[in-house]
């Protein structure tokens, strides 16, 4: 381990990002903040720094601790080892609103319906309603 890492290297380590190039893109759209100072991809991460990031999706920023500097993808157990995540608890439970709607509002899309679906809701409905 070095005294220092990239940000998107890091991001990407301990898998807060899925892969190094979403990290990057989040990075170079102003959305990565270390204290007040915004961070570029090639900025370099220190231990003991606070980074406030977005989730990879839906609303919200999440807050992390840097703890271990890592420059390489390592398994989960030791990523969570690299970071601490001090996301405020309003910010958590809003997150867990957003998830339950939205898992309420893709319970009846499941893609394209199959024949014998769309005969059942042809009968259900009628042919033309």
């Amino acid at each position: 381990m070095s005294a220092a890492v990239r940000v998107d290297k890091w991001l990407w380590a301990v898998r807060l990002f899925k892969t190094r190039g979403l990290a990057a893109k989040a990075c170079e759209s102003g959305r990565v903040k270390a204290g007040e100072r915004i961070l570029k991809a090639s900025s370099e991460v220190r231990g003991g720094e606070l980074l406030e990031l977005p989730f990879a999706e839906g609303p919200g920023t999440r807050v992390v601790r840097v703890i271990g500097l890592l420059d390489k993808r390592v398994g989960a157990p030791e990523a969570r080892l690299a970071c601490e995540d001090i996301t405020p608890a309003d910010v958590i439970e809003s997150r867990r609103v957003w998830q339950e709607n939205r898992s309420h509002r893709l319970e009846g899309e499941q893609g394209r319906p199959t024949k014998r679906n769309r005969r059942r809701m042809e009968q259900e409905r009628g042919f033309f309603e």
